[in-house]
Order: structure tokens, then C-alpha cells, then sequence
């Protein structure tokens, strides 16, 4: 079985993996040595996969490297099934490369524009088997804080369906003009990169895809575990 990392900026999310099928999966904000060993208890794990976009805590790497026989920690140059056609590939984010591998073993040789709506909302493009680049946006919750921070008496608002547009008053406002300036910005992405790849696959996930999903005017499609997939078919990869 294959045990997957993928440790975020807030929290680390694992999932157990057999073959390519997702067996479980759980997230934490401070996993511990103890819990962790609880957790992978119940299974035999051949290989594991560590995906971090922060420091990774020296107990997960011991845990993994005494019990697993073979463990990958993904960089820019573990092997891909596809060429990264970015300048500086050493600052790009582990999680998009899994994000895009995961969108590549789902539609291969196809046009992917994958939307990852976490902490920060990136949009990462492949076409056939080039990694073309992304951007990066202010997440939805990180456009609330802002707001709140960076002005002596706008409230700290939570994203919600309740609200009228234009807003009627300030928590609306803020609301509305969070929640609708993000989904602008989605759509208005969705149909460039459609004007140019007519079979553009669009893939939205994160932790913020299933609240945006049904206000998106494009067609997409929900994969919410795209990064833990991609992790596990990278691993795959590099088992060969």
C-alpha cells in the first residue's frame, strides 16, 4: 500500500492508497508522532510519497524512512510523466506539480486548466504532456482577512450564501464583493483559457472548490483529492 503527505501551510492531509485506489484519508492541524502511528497501524505500507510546501517535521521523516521501504520526497526533479516549462522550477509549489500530475492521469495528452481554491487560489495549465505555468491569486479567506487588516474599521466577514448583491449593507458588501470578485476572476480565466484550447478541461478542487464549485458559470469538474491522486500516481511513477 502507498501512504501519501501532503503538507500544507494550515494543516497536513495523508491518505492510504492501494494501487490506485484511495482506501482512506484524513486531515490534521498537529499531527503528532503518536497519532500518526496510530493511523498507519491497521496497514502494511510499501511506499510513501512527502509532499510539503513548508518544513517537514523531522518525525515524519524518521517515522517513514525506519518503517517504509521505499519513500520519495517530491521535488522538481523527481522523474514526471510530463516537462516543467517553468523558469524557475525549484519555487514551484510541490502541491501544484501534484495538482497538474493529478490532471494528467486523469485526461492524458488533453488541455487542463486546474483551479486549486486553498489559502491562495492557483491556476495551473497543461497541454499534452507540457506543464505550461499558473498563477497565483489571494484565497478566498486571505481577501477577508485583508479587508479586515489592512483598514481601521471593516469587520472580519466569513464566506457565506447570504447576501444580496450589491450589497445592502457593509457586511454584504464585503461579502459580495469578496465572494463575487473571486468568482469573476475565475470565470473570466476559465473563458480566456478556452478561447484559445476549445477542449479545455477545467479541474477545481481545494479547500474552498466545493463552496465555489456550483457558482462557476463554465463547466468543471469537482476533483476535491486531485493532489493526493497526483501524489499517488507520481509515486507510482517513480516505483517503475
Amino acid at each position: 500500500m502507498n501512504l501519501i503527505f501532503d503538507i500544507g501551510n494550515s494543516s497536513t492531509k495523508m491518505a492510504i492508497y492501494d494501487g490506485h485506489k484511495k482506501v482512506t484519508s484524513f486531515r490534521s492541524r498537529d499531527l503528532s508522532c503518536e497519532k500518526l502511528e496510530r493511523k498507519l497501524m491497521p496497514y502494511k505500507i510499501d511506499k510513501a510519497i512527502i509532499s510539503s510546501v513548508r518544513v517537514v517535521p523531522d518525525y515524519i521523516i524518521d517515522l517513514v524512512a525506519v518503517n517504509i521501504p521505499m519513500v520519495h520526497k517530491l521535488t522538481h526533479n523527481s522523474k514526471l510523466p510530463f516537462i516543467l516549462e517553468y523558469e524557475t522550477p525549484e519555487t514551484l509549489g510541490t502541491d501544484r506539480i501534484a495538482a497538474i500530475a493529478g490532471a494528467y492521469s486523469n485526461f492524458p495528452g488533453k488541455s487542463c486548466l486546474v483551479i486549486d481554491a486553498g489559502s491562495a487560489v492557483t491556476y495551473d495549465f497543461i497541454s499534452g504532456k507540457k506543464y505550461k505555468g499558473g498563477n497565483i491569486s489571494p484565497g478566498l479567506h486571505m481577501r477577508f482577512r485583508a479587508l479586515h487588516r489592512y483598514t481601521s474599521q471593516l469587520p472580519l466577514i466569513e464566506p457565506s450564501d447570504k447576501y444580496i448583491s450589491p450589497g445592502r449593507n457593509t457586511t454584504e458588501a464585503i461579502t459580495a464583493g469578496v465572494t463575487e470578485g473571486l468568482l469573476y476572476e475565475i470565470n473570466e480565466y476559465i473563458r480566456a483559457f478556452s478561447d484559445k484550447h476549445p477542449k479545455l478541461k477545467v479541474i477545481i478542487t481545494g479547500g474552498d472548490g466545493s463552496f465555489l464549485k456550483s457558482k462557476i458559470r463554465y463547466e468543471t469538474q469537482f476533483f476535491p483529492d486531485i493532489v493526493l491522486d497526483g501524489l499517488n500516481y507520481i509515486l507510482e511513477y517513480n516505483a517503475k
